[in-house]
């Protein structure tokens, strides 16, 4: 009959360093996973590339986490060039990107999940695939092990590494969250985040595939702004995708239940509103022959003329030299604020993370341990915590997959766990 010490339940980015860790600081651990291979969403990531963090400060990095006070602890334990050079040593070479985002220099995120499974292998973690966990086994105010195919396993430490609840074909079907609430946690209301927003006009559905760059994006909560982002955006065939619009689309989610919401785009940000009037009157004056959906091509990508000039209530074959004064204010507004209606979002199976989750009041940050229940563990997605694109959210799930591993070893050093048939 063998004996555990720790048992991790699930095989992502968090739980795999969890286990790792676990076993690198003497535990006898065990890692459950419910699918047939480990690291499924962290094979997806970074569109394949695998964007495993950051090197922002610590100072900056928090900024990109509503919770980053929660994750000092994790981040002081284990940080960026603690990440990296755990990568480096396992083979792993990585590239600084835009933005100071740090990917496997193969960009292959396969390399990656290769890296991690090496890394429990040496530390002699024992895997089971297809093994999902049903319930928690407590007693009490302690957590005794957990229970799998109708039989008990018993633990003295036992850490939740489920995920979210986005990308379910992962594996990351929200687990995690039933689990804790049956011990008696509280589950923060689950909201997609990083995700596609849906929208209500029918030329931007008509720009499906249309990227576009160096614009400015406001986000709008009737008619005030709540956020700003500049960069690279997507018109879709629902809506709007692309990093501006991941990164506003918490906000947004967050805002709609409360009023209108809508999206200012900026197309001319380096302008200001009377150098880019000044640039119109130029060029009117220099082709004043030219019809206004010519003269929209210097300015626009081809594929936005129609919209933009219908938008505008200006026939497009009208000569340049007739656009009135109040015709050239009026491209000038609509090139700086190009309104968008938000409706919703895109289900949160299609969400990049998930927002929400374990309550971190319910966390000591310290050790990621429970407060309410000893030796019960969380880490990475389950909690909640959640960022910003930019390799963010991966580093605290590697962060808190490292903590809650050394912690749980710590824990359970000198107590035994029975796997019960």
């Amino acid at each position: 009959m063998t004996t555990k010490q720790v048992i991790v339940v699930g095989g992502g980015a968090s739980g795999m360093m969890a286990a790792g860790r676990a076993a690198e600081c003497g535990a006898d651990d065990l890692l459950l996973e419910k699918t047939p291979r480990l690291g499924n969403k962290l094979r997806l990531t970074g569109k394949g590339r695998c964007n495993i963090t950051n090197e922002a400060d610590l100072a900056e990095f928090m900024t990109h986490f509503e919770m980053g006070y929660f994750l000092y602890g994790a981040f002081s334990r284990f940080f960026v060039q603690d990440l990296v050079s755990f990568f480096n040593q396992r083979g792993v070479s990585t590239v600084v990107e835009r933005g100071g985002r740090v990917f496997p220099a193969s960009n292959d995120a396969r390399e990656v999940v290769a890296a991690l499974e090496g890394y429990l292998v040496v530390n002699g973690v024992q895997i089971r695939y297809r093994c999902p966990v049903e319930h928690l086994f407590v007693e009490g105010d302690r957590i005794l092990g957990v229970q799998v195919k109708g039989r008990t396993i018993r633990s003295a430490s036992v850490i939740l590494a489920t995920g979210g609840a986005s990308y379910p074909r992962t594996g990351s079907s929200g687990d995690g969250y039933r689990l804790a609430a049956e011990v008696g946690h509280h589950i923060v209301s689950l909201r997609p985040a990083l995700v596609p927003l849906v929208t209500t006009e029918q030329w931007v559905h008509a720009l499906q595939g249309l990227s576009l760059h160096n614009v400015q994006a406001t986000l709008l909560l009737n008619g005030e702004q709540i956020g700003q982002e500049f960069g690279e955006m997507l018109f879709t065939h629902f809506g709007l995708s692309g990093p501006v619009v991941l990164t506003l689309s918490k906000r947004a989610v967050d805002a709609l239940p409360k009023g209108q919401v809508s999206l200012s785009i900026n197309l001319k940000p380096a302008l200001t509103a009377e150098e880019l009037d000044t640039r119109l009157q130029r060029e009117l004056q220099d082709h004043g022959r030219r019809q206004v959906h010519n003269m929209l091509a210097e300015l626009l990508p081809g594929r936005m003329i129609k919209p933009f000039v219908t938008l505008l209530g200006i026939p497009a074959d009208k000569p340049g030299h007739q656009i009135t004064a109040a015709e050239r204010k009026r491209m000038v507004a609509l090139l700086q604020d190009l309104r968008v209606t938000i409706t919703g979002s895109r289900p949160i199976a299609e969400a990049i993370v998930t927002a929400g989750g374990v309550d971190t009041a319910e966390i000591n940050p310290r050790t990621m341990e429970s407060r309410l229940i000893k030796g019960l563990f969380f880490c990475g997605e389950v909690i909640d915590i959640d960022a910003d694109t930019g390799g963010y959210n991966l580093q605290a799930a590697f962060s808190t997959g490292y903590l809650a591993g050394e912690a749980a070893a710590r824990t359970s050093s000198g107590t035994q766990g029975i796997a019960l048939s």
